[in-house]
């Protein structure tokens, strides 16, 4: 019987499994990718879609042009998993249809978590996909609009006013793009005058970018503060509503633009499965099998995946993802050639951060890197990441033309025809 393994979600953990997997497996193995979108997004760019540093069809690539001929791919959302059975349902765009499985990889990733403050729900926007990206940069061109518009200089001042809420990787990148952006298209924009715009990064402890050494945080700090971003360590949101933020300490932050760059939560399948759960993530052996379930793995986000050569838990970032795809495939082949498995095993190389354009922070192999070549490093790494030629060409020749002109301005609204 030849074997059939599936992967459950088109991420980067799953696209880069499959691709290795591709190269891999013995001609006889089936292998099926299933994925609710028919592309990947590579979520370390969505703040530069936010900054309009990049477009947003940018930060996606393809999938089934990732695809080798021997791979089927199903463009779907998964309904139910039978674990006993070795079986799942998918709810496909010709309807339901049902598969059988003799390995199946949980690469769903996670999902933004909404209710970790009341009324972030409701008032926040999340940066977790392409479509959050385009729509904050959306509100972002709405917000200059309106206050030309606008003749009430305290509603002038909070709807020119920005919020990020985190000051992790993603809320450092997300505060520093849109400084510059506000910097760059400000001249397109003469009647909004004094105060114009203003950014304030909130992070509630007591330093950004706790996954760098502190130096390099503080260096992110300064790079932002040159550029006019405010930053308040220690502030905690505790509420969120339509005018804006309100502290721990009681204080109340006017605001027109709330973005949210905090909280995740496990795909809704992997709710459904109830799956041994820990931090928000799958409990998985050092080898990324699901315990107590034959047949079932897991990597990427939505993992708590045990690291061997320290003994920690590897965190939820492209290059850890990468590492442990690689493993899985090496796993999984000699799963099917009946031979041992191996844990998980992997020396971080470092981390990165872009803070804007031409400016980043990073620590590579423990030295320290701030300013244009840190920046450089960081676009270096995830343009290797791209999967196709045609797709790393593009994103280089936007990537160029950005550091030498303007933000776009372009305010997309995709309306039909009947709604006009």
């Amino acid at each position: 019987m030849n074997p059939h393994i599936v992967i459950a979600g088109g991420g980067f953990a799953g696209t880069t499994l499959v691709r290795t997997l591709q190269r891999r497996l013995p001609r006889e193995a089936a292998l099926t990718l299933i994925s609710e979108e028919s592309y990947t997004t590579f979520n370390p760019l969505l703040p530069e879609a936010v900054g309009a540093a990049l477009f947003p069809e940018q930060t996606v690539a393809p999938i089934r042009a990732m695809l080798a001929a021997r791979t089927r791919f199903v463009m779907g959302r998964i309904k139910s998993v039978d674990a006993r059975a070795k079986a799942l349902t998918c709810e496909t765009l010709a309807g339901e249809r049902a598969f059988a499985y003799d390995e199946l990889v949980l690469a769903l990733g996670s999902r933004a978590r909404l209710d970790l403050v009341p009324g972030m729900a409701e008032h926040a926007l999340p940066l977790k996909t392409v479509g959050d990206a385009l729509h904050i940069r959306n509100s972002v061109l709405r917000r200059a609009a309106a206050i030309e518009l606008e003749p009430d200089p305290a509603e002038r001042r909070r709807l020119g006013r920005f919020v990020v809420i985190g000051g992790g990787f993603s809320g450092v990148e997300v505060a520093g793009q849109l400084a510059d952006c506000l910097a760059s298209i400000r001249r397109y924009y003469p009647r909004i005058g004094a105060p114009g715009f203003d950014v304030l990064l909130l992070q509630d402890i007591d330093r950004l970018l706790p996954e760098l050494p502190p130096r390099l945080g503080s260096a992110a700090a300064r790079s932002l503060a040159a550029r006019g971003v405010s930053i308040r360590l220690g502030a905690r949101a505790v509420e969120v509503n339509e005018n804006g933020v309100r502290l721990a300490n009681g204080s109340f932050i006017d605001a027109g633009t709330l973005i949210c760059t905090i909280g995740t939560r496990p795909n809704h399948l992997i709710e459904r499965m109830k799956l041994p759960m820990e931090r928000g993530r799958v409990v998985v052996a050092d080898d990324m099998s699901v315990p107590g379930t034959p047949g079932l793995w897991a990597l990427g986000d939505c993992a708590l995946v045990p690291n061997a050569h320290d003994g920690s838990y590897a965190p939820p970032t492209a290059q850890f993802a990468v590492r442990e795809a690689k493993t899985l495939a090496r796993n999984l082949r000699a799963r099917l050639q009946e031979r041992p498995t191996r844990a998980f095993r992997y020396r971080s190389l470092g981390a990165m951060a872009t803070i804007g354009h031409l400016k980043g922070v990073a620590q590579v192999l423990g030295v320290p890197l701030t300013g244009v070549a840190a920046w450089f490093l960081w676009r270096a790494y995830y343009l290797s990441q791209m999967p196709t030629l045609g797709r790393k060409v593009r994103i280089f020749v936007e990537w160029t033309w950005g550091m030498f002109f303007r933000a776009d301005i372009t305010h997309l609204r995709f309306t039909r025809s009947e709604d006009l």
